[in-house]
């Protein structure tokens, strides 16, 4: 495992992402298998040089293989109201794709 890493946008947030890991992050269109490319890189540290976005490094890119398509755990929301019995009750998995990053490069 490499020092190389670089911090990714995608689907409203951000991740530190090094050679190597497995993330999970908001469903992404495509095959399990396929590569995909992330193009909007805000800062990467290679080869002992960082280089920080304004917002984004241009050049950067981050490239990842989808490991699979799943669902993440179960988020559970109560509203509850003293004295009067009343309460709803509502569960949310949200869909997720692992990625496995194959190769960080910046310019």
């Amino acid at each position: 495992m490499t020092t190389d890493y670089a911090i990714i946008n995608t689907g409203g947030k951000q991740y530190r992402v090094r050679e190597g890991d497995t993330v999970d992050i908001e469903r992404l269109p495509g095959e399990v298998g396929t590569d995909i490319t992330f193009d909007r890189v805000l800062m990467t540290s290679v080869g002992g040089k960082l280089t920080v976005g304004a917002p984004a490094v241009k050049g950067a890119t981050v490239i990842g293989e989808i490991a699979e398509h799943s669902k993440a755990d179960k988020v559970i929301s109560l509203r509850f109201k003293n004295k009067t019995r009343q309460r709803v009750k509502r569960g949310h998995r949200q869909l997720v794709t692992s990625v496995t990053i194959k190769k960080i490069s910046a310019k």
